[in-house]
């Protein structure tokens, strides 16, 4: 076999491939059609926790559910997946406006950094921000 025909089968056959898991909704992003669903999403990993509020971002791709004491649970779509995690104010780095109505989040954790939502409205994304970081964390942080 001539090295141009193999090489032309094989840019054939990777571009099939690519078609067909595109065609079968392979490059699909994940997303959250309401907060039940981000309920549903977080209990499949943690089953025995019970979430309250539920935070979604203005895209659907992330969801912030309120947990007991101080934790946050955290639903977020990495494209035809879902990470979650439980974070707490410990665990946070950084909270700081990015827009009107969105954070930059930034993790101590290696694995998972953060990110930039948004939100409906900028009272949504205050309220999440003060409860990822609460104000006395804030204080001890000035007062240290």
């Amino acid at each position: 076999m001539s090295l141009p025909l193999l090489v032309a089968m094989v840019v054939v056959g990777i571009a099939a491939i690519v078609l067909s898991v595109h065609l079968t909704g392979g490059t699909r992003n994940a997303v959250l059609p309401d907060a039940q669903a981000a309920r549903q999403r977080f209990a499949v990993d943690f089953p025995g926790e019970r979430t309250g509020a539920v935070v979604l971002s203005s895209d659907r791709g992330a969801a912030f559910l309120e947990l007991s004491g101080e934790r946050t649970g955290i639903v977020q779509a990495f494209g035809g997946h879902f990470l979650t995690r439980i974070v707490t104010p410990a665990d946070i780095l950084r909270v700081e406006p990015a827009g009107s109505a969105a954070l930059q989040l930034t993790l101590k954790d290696y694995t998972w950094r953060g990110g930039r939502f948004e939100f409906a409205d900028q009272g949504e994304a205050w309220r999440l921000a003060g409860r990822l970081v609460p104000s006395h964390k804030h204080q001890t942080r000035e007062s240290a």
